[in-house]
């Protein structure tokens, strides 16, 4: 079972950087989470209907938000736009990472994401920028979501497990995720290029204005440009719901499959070397780790340190968490774009969490 588990991890962790597996990378998981549950055993009839029902509410979430976007475009995109100029742009796209990363908590990392996918389309950045912006908002939304039990299913299951109330997360990891957050909205002013707003050649104001037209002309012009872009057609919206259903689907066999080497192999290690180990999170459903890792008879500081691995790493990759998944499946983002500058954000803090929990 071991070294069958251990290659599936290779697996997972090395192919969907290979252009044929990303270009198929949900059929590609699902393959791989049967696999698991088979190799270790654990295929069963509750499993599946389990794995058939989990992906339901947030293919519907995903679906309903691809919707109401498509029927109220117009006006959405003017709105952010407007915000956008009316601020500075780095103030803007700071506070909209980190007021995102915070209301996650309570409007779930789903809409969450679905509200980011939103927003980046408008704002027509560079490609390097918007890839950028994706990932710190995920990273951000990844840990604020945690902070009460209807932001993600991680947050759900612990509270749940440990029979505690609804501010318990807040308490437990909030001076750690709060100051996160607002760090991964300051990096995010700092390296998204802004928009150049006036990016028309001289040739083509000829050819389509007279010379003498107003500078505030201009500017209107261009806004509605920016503002009026392609509307997906419903067999997008629906293709897109699907594709998430069979990823949650695939995270769902995955998690199950790896549970049993989790609780044979590692639950009895030093929390400082979990911490570590829970970097899988980058491509294992963080909740089925959680409800594997966490036991009452932990101590709250064992609790968080092993929840902020599993937070931090999350991000690090596609498959680690849904905000990842919806975001990179809306504006096509490739496995190797993405990791490219998550990876190593995801592991600066790493490292600079771990330092922490040793100077405390």
């Amino acid at each position: 079972m071991i070294i069958g588990l251990s290659i599936i991890l290779l697996l997972v962790l090395l192919l969907p950087f290979t252009k044929f597996v990303e270009r198929n990378l949900e059929v590609f998981l699902f393959i791989m989470g049967i696999s698991a549950v088979l190799v270790s055993q654990v295929f069963s009839w509750p499993l599946v209907k389990e794995a058939l029902v989990h992906p339901i509410s947030i293919t519907l979430a995903v679906l309903f938000a691809g919707l109401l976007f498509r029927w109220f475009q117009s006006p959405i995109e003017k709105g952010i736009v407007w915000i956008s100029n009316v601020m500075p742009y780095r103030l803007f796209i700071a506070l909209f990472v980190i007021i995102l990363g915070l209301l996650s908590s309570i409007i779930t990392a789903i809409i969450a994401a679905i509200i980011l996918v939103a927003v980046v389309s408008v704002l027509r950045l560079d490609r390097k920028s918007e890839i950028k912006l994706i990932v710190l908002a995920c990273f951000a939304i990844g840990l604020g979501a945690v902070l009460t039990p209807i932001g993600e299913p991680l947050s759900t299951i612990v509270v749940s497990k440990l029979n505690e109330d609804f501010f318990y997360l807040f308490k437990l990891v909030g001076m750690s995720v709060v100051p996160a957050v607002i760090i991964f909205g300051i990096v995010a002013a700092f390296v998204v290029k802004p928009r150049n707003k006036f990016d028309t050649s001289k040739a083509e104001i000829a050819a389509g204005m007279e010379l003498e037209e107003s500078s505030a002309e201009i500017q209107e012009a261009d806004t509605n440009k920016e503002v009026h872009s392609e509307k997906e057609s419903y067999g997008e919206i629906v293709i897109r719901s699907l594709k998430i259903y069979l990823f949650v689907m695939a995270l769902t066999f995955l998690g199950a499959g790896f549970e049993p080497f989790i609780e044979a192999y590692l639950l009895d290690l030093s929390p400082l070397v979990m911490y570590w180990i829970n970097m899988v999170s980058a491509i294992l459903d963080n909740a089925t780790l959680a409800a594997a890792e966490i036991s009452p008879a932990m101590n709250d500081e064992t609790i968080k340190d092993i929840l902020m691995g599993l937070l931090i790493s999350g991000g690090m990759l596609i498959p680690g968490n849904i905000p990842n998944i919806i975001a990179a499946g809306k504006l096509k983002i490739t496995s190797g774009e993405y990791a490219r500058f998550a990876f190593p954000i995801g592991l600066a803090a790493m490292v600079i969490y771990f330092a922490i929990i040793l100077v405390i």
